[in-house]
């Protein structure tokens, strides 16, 4: 992960506290390409809406997802890809795209060993695609950029859930529709568990809460305002498709699972008391022990998985959870959610001081170098991976099945961060900028962040599914302008 020490040198370029210390430029620079970018089109409904005061909205959990029916290896579900309204803004009915007609989609909970099979059906006017980010799936359902479902179509896609315990997601992937798709709402939770998590005495039930990041831009009218590549302009913040909520919390401990559905923004959130937040979990599961940090920095694609422990405040607190990155207008972008501490009730739950055993990080029979770099200011909006935009009848990197790959990313942009995501694997950090890997980073991961100048050395087994999958920086703006590339596993 990035250090204090590199957050807060990147910060001094911008007079805000920022992040990593590689591109120290990064917000600065960006904020002249904005001024030499052609503006968007003075009319009225593109000018922003005033958003709600903070906290005056509670926050909503979306709703758990019940199967269409049930045997006894298999739960099977029915899901409708359409538009929907939602009430980001009160008073307006704000046009969005949903998984089950839900803003953001219903989590679906599974199980470690037992199969979900779910039969999407596309009432769109466009393709759609699902994506079950971080799983380990067949290439025939892992949601394929260029093998979308048709409009009104359906598709079945089988989850075998062979993989442990892990906090994934699930997202439309159609290639030059991704980012706009995702942008507008397709997004859910898949929360897979198995035995070991199931053993652990962590918070559970209604203690056990969701919370998706996002951030958009709206218009005079309450409406969505989708533009590639538009981080300065989305500073509406969205916690469960909700614009800086409040949620009443009783004084006991809660665990926290965290997502970053947004296309470009990172967030580094602390605790407006200062407490430590306690990371118990990241991408792929539980950490092998928890930790403590100040901040946590998370970008598109990441998760991670908190532990508050409220019981320590007196009824009536307020506490804040805090994001110290721009871009935007501190004001609209620096408080994420508002914690209201209510009356203490009994806790029986605990976070033990060992969470799960990993194995050893495997030798590596490859290494390969991939270099990830994008146009930066005035240049245009072409993304690369190892010199070459995305081409969908191109296969990148031909990996023999059942081998261990080192891969050490470099970015090379001057000015702009991007991260990595692969499909089909979850794999160890085994290092950053020539050091070792810390903080939540030491779990399993499928996404990875990279300031200007960073590199990262990874390690990844591929030794479950044959096919053609897709490997890309996951700011999700950069993979749909062509920073993304195929591998096959044979």
């Amino acid at each position: 992960m990035s250090s204090r020490r590199q957050i807060l040198r990147f910060g001094a370029a911008t007079g805000i506290v920022a992040a990593s210390g590689a591109g120290a430029g990064y917000f600065r620079t960006q904020a002249a390409a904005a001024e030499v970018r052609p503006a968007p089109s003075a009319t009225p409904s593109a000018r922003p809406v005033a958003t709600p005061p903070a906290f005056s909205v509670p926050l909503s959990v979306p709703p758990t997802l019940r199967p269409s029916k049930v045997t006894a290896d298999t739960d099977y579900y029915e899901i409708t890809i359409g538009k929907s309204h939602a009430n980001i803004v009160p008073g307006a009915r704000t046009e969005v795209l949903t998984y089950q007609g839900s803003y953001p989609g219903p989590t679906i909970r599974a199980r470690s060993g037992r199969k979900v099979v779910i039969k999407q059906r596309n009432h769109l006017d466009e393709p759609a695609s699902v994506h079950l980010h971080g799983g380990s799936v067949e290439q025939a359902s892992d949601g394929s950029p260029m093998t979308p479902i048709k409009s009104g179509g359906s598709q079945i896609y089988t989850y075998p859930n062979l993989q442990p315990h892990a906090n994934l997601w699930m997202h439309d992937h159609t290639h030059h529709l991704e980012s706009e798709h995702l942008y507008r709402g397709l997004a859910n939770l898949y929360l897979l568990t198995d035995r070991i998590e199931q053993s652990l005495p962590l918070p559970s039930g209604r203690y056990d809460v969701p919370l998706m990041l996002s951030d958009v831009r709206l218009d005079s009218k309450g409406q969505l305002v989708y533009e590639m590549d538009d981080a300065f302009n989305r500073t509406t913040l969205l916690v469960n498709g909700r614009p800086r909520p409040y949620f009443k919390v009783d004084a006991r401990k809660y665990r926290f699972r965290l997502v970053n559905t947004s296309n470009l923004r990172m967030f580094w959130l602390s605790l407006s008391d200062g407490t430590p937040l306690t990371v118990i979990g990241a991408d792929g599961g539980l950490l092998p022990a928890p930790y403590e940090t100040e901040r946590l920095l998370i970008s598109p694609g990441e998760r991670a998985d908190l532990i508050i422990d409220f019981s320590k405040y007196a009824p009536g607190t307020q506490l804040i959870l805090k994001n110290d990155l721009p871009p935007g207008d501190p004001s609209l972008i620096g408080e994420v959610i508002r914690f209201d501490v209510g009356r203490k009730v009994r806790d029986t739950s605990s976070v033990p001081a060992t969470l799960r055993t990993l194995p050893a990080v495997p030798e590596a029979d490859t290494t390969r170098q991939m270099v990830m770099y994008m146009d930066e200011v005035g240049a245009g909006t072409n993304a690369f991976l190892n010199g070459k935009a995305f081409d969908a009848g191109r296969i990148d990197i031909d990996i023999k099945h059942g081998s261990t790959e080192e891969w050490i990313l470099t970015n090379t942009s001057q000015t702009i961060p991007h991260n990595f995501h692969t499909h089909l694997v979850q794999f160890r950090v085994t290092g950053r900028n020539g050091g070792p890997a810390t903080g939540f980073e030491t779990g399993l991961k499928d996404t990875v962040l990279l300031w200007p100048g960073e590199y990262v050395t990874l390690r990844a087994t591929f030794d479950t599914y044959r096919g053609v999958f897709p490997y890309h920086c996951h700011m999700v703006d950069h993979s749909a302008m062509g920073m993304m590339a195929q591998m096959r596993i044979a």
